[in-house]
């Protein structure tokens, strides 16, 4: 055991070496240091040959061209930082956007041994026909034509041996380099590479699994199974696995090629309205969107309809956020901006209690009103896409990874649009289907459908409380868990509660009081009687005495409660 993590260890040193060489090739010396941390002997950093930085050293082509020296996972890496526009600058983000995942071909003889070992037979009884030469090559993949034994003509997508191991290798020593950029710049403690790095191994091994992709084709096909506009190749599973893709090939011209378009007698213009009327359905109707529609990936078929391939990036939209996405294009394509911060704070992405929303608004209107009652050819894509990350930048909006490959898909839609020389506003084009959407949230169906789902949740809740109630007063009675109940606010309860009792009491000893003395004064039985001169009163008795002290006591008494009582507000 100890033998093969030492191999993996010496392959990490060897690949890291690599890496190291190639920084230094592009002046990028410095930053080897500080990851290396290696010291002379008088405590100063040791210079490495080479190792000089000449000035704009991080400028972005330098980092694209080491991304594109260091292989196929860092190639993928730098894609998704590009999708990051809410991390990195702009400049950035349009650089590392020209990285191409197109790499040279792999002999056909390693290709091959890969479709014999997964699929368990010869090639030549799979087949009836499979082209040597690589239609065409990505950094995981490429795909050749091929012919089943039943005539269907098909695209053979396999997977380059051995690149799953590379990327776990390249990943682990992502991970290292994040690590040591995190604790060794600033910078890298602002941009937390090794959060990018999380986020990349959580989707490169889901891009690469041929199952999960043909598994999304089907999803497409079954959401477009009544378009006459939209075709979405067919999989064919019995020749499907984890590494390799066998699905209908789509003959015709990538879209890009407007003047192909034309001479073959198809309007370019009526192409870009498919793609928006494609695009609006994956958004509002299905909540589930193909997020790399640039031209490679769409083909026009010769009869005028549009076909989508390659399957492998896709986005989700749950139902509340289809509907908020939905309610900003209604607010946007109508200028109604209550209707776009209500929808903005319904999805999450506006915390109320710690944002200034007024300027928010302001700063909303400013953005958007310059790109109303514009077309697509009259739009900077990129104009509007650089706003929107402004503004989440300004005000620290987190953007879910989702939204930001909608983002993404938005401008490669629009883009595609300006290639088409489509002059339709997508805001508007959208409209119809967004209101559908809202409407399809308000059908009774709808409503039972969610009111059902509630219910259910309450029920399972409802099931499970009693097992809990009875682990928890278990854990209680055993001495392991401590119940405390606290509560507040009746202070001032006690309080009054204690002062109307006492009041109470007060004229409860009032009235007793009253009523003896005036027994005492109505009695025929008279207690030492004396003779007194004072006022003429001739003889006066103790009991006397007695009645009269006790009508003055609870007459003084009863004026001081009723005065007590008045001023309480009480009374």
């Amino acid at each position: 055991m100890g033998f093969f993590k030492a191999s993996a260890g010496l392959r990490g040193m060897k690949r890291f070496g690599v890496i190291a060489k190639v920084l230094i090739k592009h002046g990028l010396g410095d930053v080897v240091e500080k990851i290396v941390g290696r010291k002379d002997k008088e405590g100063e950093p040791t210079k490495i040959k080479g190792a000089a930085l000449k000035p704009g050293v991080l400028s972005p082509r330098r980092i694209r061209l080491v991304l594109e020296e260091l292989g196929p996972s860092f190639v993928k890496l730098g894609q998704l930082m590009s999708t990051r526009a809410d991390i990195f600058p702009a400049e950035y983000v349009e650089e590392l956007r020209k990285l191409q995942d197109r790499v040279p071909p792999i002999p056909f003889p390693d290709i091959q041994k890969v479709i014999e070992e997964e699929l368990k037979r010869p090639s030549e009884e799979i087949f009836a026909e499979l082209d040597t030469a690589a239609f065409a090559a990505a950094s995981v993949a490429q795909v050749h034509h091929a012919t089943l034994p039943g005539g269907e003509k098909v695209a053979v997508k396999v997977i380059r041996p051995g690149i799953m191991k590379k990327i776990r290798e390249d990943i682990r020593l992502m991970y290292y380099l994040a690590d040591k950029i995190e604790k060794s710049f600033d910078i890298g403690r602002i941009l937390a590479p090794s959060n990018l790095v999380k986020e990349f191994e959580r989707t490169i091994f889901k891009e690469i699994d041929m199952l999960i992709e043909a598994g999304s084709i089907e999803k497409f096909a079954y959401n477009f199974r009544d378009s006459d506009e939209v075709c979405i190749p067919e999989v064919y599973w019995d020749y499907t696995t984890k590494s390799i893709l066998v699905m209908e090939r789509i003959d015709g011209i990538k879209m890009d090629r407007v003047d192909e378009l034309k001479a073959h007698g198809i309007d370019p213009k009526e192409i870009a309205r498919i793609g928006l009327r494609s695009f609006s359905r994956q958004l509002m109707e299905f909540g589930f969107f193909h997020a790399d529609p640039h031209p490679g990936n769409t083909i026009v078929m010769y009869d005028g309809r549009v076909g989508l391939v390659d399957f492998g990036i896709t986005g989700y939209l749950d139902e509340e956020m289809m509907r908020q996405i939905a309610n900003i294009f209604l607010g946007y394509a109508e200028h109604d901006y209550d209707l776009l911060l209500d929808a903005f704070l319904a999805a999450g992405l506006l915390d109320e209690e710690r944002m200034d929303l007024d300027s928010f608004l302001i700063d909303l209107k400013d953005v958007s009103e310059s790109f109303y009652g514009r077309s697509l050819q009259s739009i900077s894509v990129r104009d509007v896409y650089d706003q929107i990350i402004y503004l989440a930048l300004k005000y620290h909006i987190q953007l879910p990874r989702n939204l930001l490959l909608l983002l993404k898909t938005f401008v490669q839609t629009e883009a595609l649009g300006k290639i088409l020389e489509s002059d339709e506003s997508l805001l508007e084009f959208a409209k119809p289907y967004a209101r559908k959407l809202i409407k399809r949230g308000y059908d009774a169906n709808k409503v039972f459908k969610n009111i059902g789902r509630e219910a259910r949740y309450v029920g399972k809740y409802a099931k499970v409380m009693p097992r809990f109630v009875h682990d928890i007063l278990k854990q209680v009675s055993k001495g392991k868990q401590r119940v405390e109940i606290w509560h507040e606010g009746f202070q001032q309860f006690d309080t009054k509660l204690e002062k109307g009792l006492n009041r109470l009491t007060v004229g409860l000893v009032l009235s007793a009081s009253i009523l003896a003395a005036a027994l005492v004064l109505n009695s025929a039985q008279k207690v030492l009687e004396f003779e007194v001169s004072f006022l003429g009163l001739g003889a006066i008795s103790l009991t006397s005495i007695l009645g009269v002290t006790g009508y003055v006591v609870t007459t003084v008494l009863g004026v001081w409660l009723i005065i007590a009582i008045y001023r309480s507000g009480k009374l």
